[in-house]
């Protein structure tokens, strides 16, 4: 039979209510949004009880406080404070941030609302998705990957049928891996069409901050004058190197971003033979190949690239061995913020497939041996790790019951094992 549930828009409040009367008694999906209607299903099929207390023992103390700090969102939680919290707080709301599984991170705002808030679990370290606590918005958020506002008995559990909530999804910048929820809650307003704006605008900012810090990483003139101006070239995820040189930026040509990595990955320098071996498996004259160095050496800043053998004289670093160093130092956190591809992915010489191999293998060991579902799905939902069924069944099988990312990772699962 045809459904008159409107399309969008929000019912009216004793509509809703009798609409989630009536879907709980013989699933009627009548009067309610499809992205409700569709969330109530998903909370019911994986058995929640709409009537009953919500009642977990949310993470706490040290566990929390390492979560949050590993976490990349811990540091654009000035920028939310500034553009949504601050206002939040006076219009008598609450923010709250949430990692990519669902667990809430932060929840910040208006105090008495706060303390009303953590009678039904709303507070740092408890876990919203929607298996736990049905249809919300931070949770059918990430479940559905999209901005999402959420009024009064569009809630399935009972106990936050009082509330309303618009939340959207956050996601990494370069890979494009859902990092977390942003939340608004509260009364009314919080479900209105301008809280669900200044949620995403926000979330806008922070995607946008993410990319600016990890653009100018590296870039900035060291205090120490006596020092040499470090050099920054990043391969990761790109067809090409970029060098950054104090204030100046420059992108190379494959052929080039090759020479420069290769040569960056060596202390001791390289002849022009060893060189032509790492480009290419075919003997390749050396007076050509000096020849393409003798160009290369005219787009750098001068002095940097030293002969006899070829080595830069200047201090370089690389974002590859940016990601080396915080896996020797068992930051796989932060290794995986700063792994955004496959070394220079369109290269074929052989020098660098090897170093992208050893790299990537590394990269997925550790996150595998890691053990956290929040990490594994970052690294998972990429380019580079998209078609990785390993990756997907470890996430899988770590996942917390009532993950919002459950029904998708299971599918994915499902897709790469063929059925």
């Amino acid at each position: 039979m045809p459904s008159s549930r409107p399309t969008d828009g929000f019912a009216p409040r004793d509509v809703a209510e009798e609409a989630r009367a009536a879907f709980l008694e013989h699933g009627d999906p009548a009067a309610v949004r499809p992205v409700v209607f569709e969330s109530w299903v998903r909370s019911m099929t994986d058995g929640l009880d709409p009537e009953a207390e919500l009642d977990q023992e949310p993470l706490a103390g040290d566990d929390l406080s390492a979560l949050r700090e590993r976490h990349p969102l811990a540091e654009s939680m000035p920028l939310i404070r500034s553009l949504l919290t601050e206002s939040a707080a006076e219009a008598g709301l609450l923010v709250a941030v949430s990692d990519a599984a669902g667990r809430l991170l932060w929840v910040e705002g208006d105090e008495s609302l706060r303390a009303r808030a953590e009678g039904m679990r709303f507070l740092p370290g408890a876990d919203w998705a929607e298996r736990v606590v049905g249809t919300n918005a931070p949770g059918t958020a990430l479940a559905t990957d999209r901005p999402v506002r959420i009024r009064g008995a569009e809630h399935l559990a009972r106990q936050v049928t009082p509330w309303s909530c618009s939340a959207a999804p956050i996601h990494d910048p370069d890979t494009g891996a859902m990092l977390g929820a942003l939340d608004l809650t509260g009364g009314d307003v919080a479900a209105g069409p301008q809280s669900l704006a200044l949620v995403s605008a926000t979330v806008a900012a922070v995607e946008a901050q993410l990319r600016l810090q990890r653009l100018s990483s590296g870039l900035a003139v060291p205090q120490d004058l006596h020092r040499p101006v470090p050099h920054r070239l990043t391969v990761l995820g790109a067809g090409h190197a970029t060098l950054a040189s104090g204030d100046s930026v420059r992108r190379f040509g494959l052929r080039h971003s090759e020479l420069l990595l290769l040569l960056a990955e060596t202390s001791g320098g390289l002849t022009a033979d060893q060189l032509a071996i790492g480009l290419s498996d075919d003997d390749r004259p050396s007076v050509t190949l000096r020849a393409e160095i003798s160009r290369l050496r005219g787009l750098l800043p001068p002095g940097l690239l030293a002969s006899r053998p070829y080595r830069f004289s200047g201090a370089l670093r690389t974002d590859v061995q940016e990601v080396r160093d915080c896996l020797d130092r068992g930051d796989v956190a932060a290794a995986v913020s700063r792994y955004r591809g496959a070394v220079l992915p369109d290269s074929e010489a052989p020098g660098v497939i090897q170093l992208r191999d050893q790299l990537h293998a590394r990269m997925r060991n550790s996150v595998l041996a890691h053990g956290d579902s929040d990490l594994l799905l970052r690294f998972a939902d990429t380019a580079f790790g998209r078609d990785d069924l390993q990756l997907w069944e470890a996430a899988e099988l770590l996942m917390a019951p009532g993950s919002p990312r459950q029904e998708s990772v299971s599918e994915r699962v499902r897709g790469l094992r063929g059925g």
